[in-house]
């Protein structure tokens, strides 16, 4: 009798132990369970930790709760101002309601995937080339709403939605490309012209200031020789002021107006011009403060030799010294002569030329040489 007791016993035990196993579950901490009795939804969803289940009668569906990723595969499309592009991106969601991803969806991965590839293709149609390259924020932001609004009855929340790369045709990107190096150009213009506009208002203001200042703009003809010595070269430089010239051309006479000549009956007066100075002239010519000089020394050396004639009793007396001195003057003296022979044939060369009568019947007069 008590070995069928503990038989009974052992047998109860046994069987109380596989219905233990049988009717265990642990559910994670980031899991939900959902509990069908019979094919019949339970209200009760089972949370993370140790539960128990009737065997054979009950089924536990395990729900992830945790954020999924999913990339979304390439998708070609034609944008608004067509062209061709290939957009890839990718969805983050989640679930939120553990018994509607069970009962409302079949597979509700699948689902998100095929709903966020339509609305990929949606989008890439509803926008512009420009829109898909630099106002990303935007689309993003339309494409989750897209993929939220039917995910929200299947018990899973949008979390966020990404572009990730735009592909463009190879003849796109090198119009892009040409279009990019222009707009640069442009601006380089842009700065290198208002750089332009900036230095020439400085150098009028430098001018301003020189032509205050006479020796200002001596000194910059003086840095201006440092600088071209400064390379060591063999060849110096020296520019040549223009205002020596307009100087030389106003020191020219009949510069200038011409003076009011009698009106005379079939006569025209034509206006000359001056005429071009030719390379000859230009060695020739030479500016009143050397001809001044020249002046003063033929001079001096004029008086020299009078006052030699003069006292010449007292010269011979001087002796070596005085016949030194007097060959010098005559020396600076022929030299003076030469320079201003030389003007005097520069200006000779450019006189304008003599008013031609229109009368054919004019014989000249006094006045036909002005």
């Amino acid at each position: 009798m008590v070995e069928e007791l503990v038989t009974a016993g052992v047998a109860l035990a046994s069987v109380g132990a596989v219905y233990g196993m049988a009717a265990a579950r642990v559910v994670k901490q980031y899991e939900r369970g959902v509990v069908l009795r019979l094919g019949r939804l339970r209200s009760g969803i089972r949370g993370p930790g140790f539960t128990m289940i009737m065997p054979f009668v009950d089924r536990l569906q395990k729900v992830n709760m945790q954020i999924v990723t999913m990339p979304v595969p390439a998708q070609e499309g034609i944008t608004r101002d067509n062209v061709t592009v290939r957009v890839d991106a990718v969805v983050y969601f989640k679930v939120v309601s553990a018994a509607d991803a069970v009962i409302k969806v079949e597979d509700y991965r699948f689902a998100v995937s095929q709903m966020a590839q339509t609305s990929l293709r949606s989008i890439i149609g509803k926008s512009e080339l420009d829109d898909l390259l630099s106002n990303r924020e935007k689309l993003n932001q339309g494409l989750e709403l897209m993929i939220d609004s039917p995910a929200v009855e299947w018990g899973v929340s949008i979390d966020r939605v990404e572009i990730k790369d735009v592909s463009l045709p190879e003849t796109m990107k090198r119009s892009m490309a040409r279009q990019a190096e222009a707009d640069r150009e442009r601006r380089a213009r842009v700065i290198n012209a208002d750089a332009e506009l900036q230095a020439s208002k400085k150098l009028a203001e430098a001018a301003g200031v020189m032509s205050e200042q006479p020796a200002a703009l001596q000194l910059r003809l003086l840095q201006t020789v440092v600088a071209v010595a400064a390379e060591k070269n063999s060849t110096l430089v020296l520019p040549f002021p223009v205002e020596l010239l307009r100087f030389l051309e106003r020191a020219q006479p009949g510069h200038g107006p011409h003076p009011a000549h009698p009106a005379h009956p079939g006569t025209a007066h034509v206006q000359s011009r001056p005429a071009p100075q030719p390379p000859q002239a230009e060695q020739a010519e030479q500016s009143p403060r050397e001809l001044s000089e020249s002046q003063q020394a033929l001079d001096g050396a004029v008086g020299a030799a009078g006052a030699d004639g003069e006292g010449g009793a007292s010269e011979q007396a001087s002796g070596q010294s005085s016949d030194r001195a007097l060959d010098r003057s005559l020396e600076l003296a022929a030299q003076a002569q030469k320079l201003l022979t030389q003007w005097q044939q520069s200006m000779q060369e450019q006189l304008p030329p003599v008013e031609a009568p229109l009368d054919p019947d004019f014989r000249g007069s006094n006045s036909g040489q002005d």
